[in-house]
């Protein structure tokens, strides 16, 4: 509990016994020989202003910046109207109960905020750096690109960087929602937020503190509040509306009936006070944010980062999810798995691909060169030409060579031996004329890949789309494998774009379609979604930026989580507004024609509050 919230239990602890005191004495008849006195209202208003008096200068404030017609106001003019018809225990109660609501509200926020801010224990204090032999600690905002840090165990890892010394395992869990550590050694990225385990690590630092994994995620959680789901908007929007209406109900309920209907004056005041106390939208304008707060604190827990309760509420009303293959089905490991030499040595056919791939960064390139176990002489490579859509053409030993697919082999006239292009992707060498053999590189499917996608089905998700530059043949093994409804396959960036506009005409109304890819390369296909959801890497920048939800360690089965988690809390946020509607209306109207008390009406607003506001809170748990 906060400072303020125990400064405001002490004050309704207080204003409570004094008013239990007057209650008693009032009921037992020890005050009645000052009812007709100055003395009445002043020994109330002691209470009263001991419990209420930020209420009235919040009520003031506002209205001298032109902000009228708010919570603080209704409370003012039903508890100041309660005084003027010398209903002194009521205005007493009714801002007690209402102050002890708002206790309990700020408390459920904070229980709410609290998964949330446990990621701001993520935000490193200082950074260790060496300097003269000595270690000396400094603000993570000072460590410039290319320094080195020292990372102790036990310490939160400060910045980015790549290993230099030292082996360890990280606890991830504060970004993924895992407790299984992950080891690191030299030459491995580590990323800020993580906890050191047990040894000590020389960190080469790889981005500035601003640029680093903790401060994106820092900046995306405090911006997640600004991003209202259309619930949101609509009951921002009716308490704008909704709280002038019932104030002029109010003031006509007090005025008109007296004039043309008969009654006195202290009658209808009565129940225009009554009126306005229960028409206060305090159990709308609270719990409807804190469920989604609530939602998006439950994700948060899982490492999922939900960038707005819109996108929560977008996701509850999934129904096609779209994935890229590479990265996000399949681990993007590109091995070399079977090497099939004709008329020449495995060694050998391996150390000619290897030196015509030997200036190519792409992952297919950098696996051939990996596998390969001979020294290469580069000097020996006269020429590289890539031959977009086919391969390679390269010039070693003074004699062209290609590498490439079939449609090269095709292109370029050469015999060649054709193989099952479902075990992998198959890369054709052939020197001049002459073919070599073939090197087949596989793409391993992720584990739980196909669990995650029977769990998608579960959940309602009645489509599941793969998009890939890869070949048909390839990624229709993946497909179905692990249950893919439908493959589009050996797509250009834009091609992917172009699918996934085809597949938005086709939903219905209300529907929505989510895709799935790795953040990098799949930017423009993740913005042009309903829902774009990046495998997060453990906080990969392009990730954080180009998502609308992040999933920070790769594991698509969350996905059916986050639709669970989003349901779960409109379902919640829909409760509130119904019963809030409801019980307001019923009292409303009992109150309008003077059957309902100040009692009553003190349960229609607190009482409600809270109601709305504990069942708010169920969001939290997942």
């Amino acid at each position: 509990m906060t400072q303020k919230q125990k400064k405001m239990r002490l004050r309704i602890i207080i204003a409570g016994i004094l008013f239990l005191v007057l209650f008693a004495l009032e009921h037992l008849g020890h005050l009645e020989e000052y009812e007709k006195s100055w003395w009445m209202p002043i020994i109330f208003l002691i209470p009263y202003s001991i419990v209420g008096y930020d209420i009235v200068w919040k009520a003031f404030r506002n209205i001298r910046h032109g902000q009228v017609f708010d919570e603080n106001f209704l409370m003012m003019i039903a508890t100041f109207g309660a005084f003027g018809v010398q209903e002194y225990s009521e205005a007493v109660a009714v801002m007690l109960f209402y102050q002890i609501g708002e206790l309990f509200q700020n408390y459920a926020v904070g229980k709410s905020r609290q998964s949330i801010t446990e990621m701001m224990d993520i935000c490193p204090e200082y950074a260790n750096i060496e300097e003269n032999g000595e270690l000396l600690q400094v603000d993570p905002d000072d460590v410039e690109v290319g320094m080195t840090i020292i990372i102790k165990p036990g310490e939160k890892i400060p910045l980015d960087g790549i290993v230099l010394e030292g082996e360890s395992l990280l606890d991830t869990a504060a970004l993924t929602g895992e407790s299984v550590p992950r080891a690191v050694r030299a030459g491995e990225q580590v990323i800020s937020g993580c906890v050191n385990g047990s040894g000590t690590l020389r960190v080469e630092v790889t981005k500035e503190f601003d640029d680093s994994t903790v401060a994106k995620i820092l900046e995306l959680v405090e911006n997640a509040s600004s991003k209202k789901a259309k619930v949101e908007n609509f009951i921002t929007r009716f308490a704008k509306y909704y709280t002038p209406v019932v104030t002029i109900g109010a003031v006509i309920l007090a005025v008109l009936p007296p004039l043309f209907f008969g009654g006195t004056w202290i009658e209808w005041i009565q129940r225009a006070c009554i009126f306005l106390v229960i028409s206060c939208p305090c159990a709308l304008v609270i719990s409807v944010p804190l469920g989604f707060f609530g939602g998006i604190g439950a994700a948060s827990k899982l490492g999922i980062l939900v960038k707005g309760s819109n996108y929560l509420e977008a996701i509850s009303k999934v129904n096609t999810i779209v994935f890229d293959k590479t990265g996000t089905l399949t681990k993007g490991e590109f091995k070399v798995s079977k090497v099939i030499p004709q008329e020449i040595q495995e060694e050998e056919l391996m150390e000619f691909a290897a030196l015509g791939e030997s200036y190519s960064n792409h992952p297919i390139a950098i696996s051939i060169k990996e596998a390969c176990t001979k020294n290469l002489d580069l000097n020996r490579v006269e020429e590289t030409q890539e031959i977009a859509g086919y391969g390679v053409c390269a010039h070693i030993d003074g004699k062209k060579f290609y590498l490439g697919n079939k449609k090269l082999m095709q292109d370029k006239k050469i015999a060649y031996k054709s193989y099952d292009d479902s075990m992998g992707t198959t890369i054709y060498v052939a020197r001049e004329q002459d073919y070599l053999g073939a090197i087949v590189i596989s793409d391993t499917i992720k584990e739980g890949a196909k669990t995650a996608l029977g769990r998608m089905k579960k959940v309602g998700v009645k489509r599941c789309v793969m998009l890939t530059g890869d070949r048909e043949e390839a990624a229709k093994t993946v497909a179905q494998k692990i249950g893919i409804d439908e493959v589009c396959a050996e797509l250009l960036p834009a091609d992917k774009v172009s699918n996934v506009e085809r597949l938005l005409e086709e939903q219905k109304e209300g529907e929505k379609l989510a895709f799935v890819g790795d953040g990098i390369n799949d930017a423009p296909v993740l913005t042009r979604a309903d829902i774009g959801i990046a495998m997060g890497s453990m906080g990969s920048d392009a990730a954080i930026e180009a998502a609308d939800i992040v999933l920070m360690d790769d594991n698509i089965e969350k996905i059916a989580t986050i639709v669970l988690i989003a349901r779960k809390t409109l379902t919640i946020v829909k409760q509130n507004i119904v019963f809030a509607l409801s019980v307001k209306a019923l009292v409303l109207i009992l109150g309008a024609f003077g059957m309902a008390n100040m009692w009553e009406a003190v349960f229609a607003d607190v009482g409600v509050s809270v109601i709305a506001i504990i069942n708010s809170m169920r969001a939290l748990k997942f």
